[in-house]
């Protein structure tokens, strides 16, 4: 979801993360992923985390994946750095330390500055019912990295 701003202008990442928080803190779409401040005095605005909620179907259905994201200062430009802090087995997950890994994850390693947090954790829910991932053995249910 693009930011509301008028075609061709560029918002200032200060103003873009802002608008990002806001539509964080009022919810969008079914509730099946959300993001916020990971401290609210972070006046960068660098460190958030995120929620993923499993999709059903999938070996995943109804768990909870938490995740750490930061936007650094050259963010939205460049894509973040994502981490799951919840033990996942899926195939762009680094598994030593819960990364995603951007080569294997289309969204970072084809980022545009139109994507957006949401976007991302969209995406990594999509990527969970993917045939790669929707059945792979997945570590026990409230383990971390």
């Amino acid at each position: 979801m693009m930011p509301a701003s008028a075609p061709g202008v560029v918002v200032p990442r200060n103003f873009r993360l802002l608008e990002e928080l806001e539509r964080g803190e009022k919810g969008f779409g079914d509730g099946t992923v959300s993001y916020g401040m990971e401290d609210g005095e972070d006046m960068q605005m660098c460190n958030w985390t995120g929620t993923i909620i499993g999709p059903p179907g999938t070996i995943h259905d109804g768990r909870i994946y938490t995740l750490r994201i930061q936007c650094g200062q050259g963010y939205p430009e460049h894509p973040p750095l994502v981490w799951l802090r919840s033990k996942v087995n899926m195939s762009c997950i680094d598994q030593r330390d819960g990364r995603v890994d951007t080569t294997k994850f289309p969204v970072l390693a084809h980022w545009k500055r139109d994507y957006t947090l949401e976007t991302v954790l969209t995406e990594l829910r999509r990527e969970m019912a993917s045939p790669a991932n929707r059945k792979l053995p997945q570590p026990p249910e409230g383990t971390n990295y």
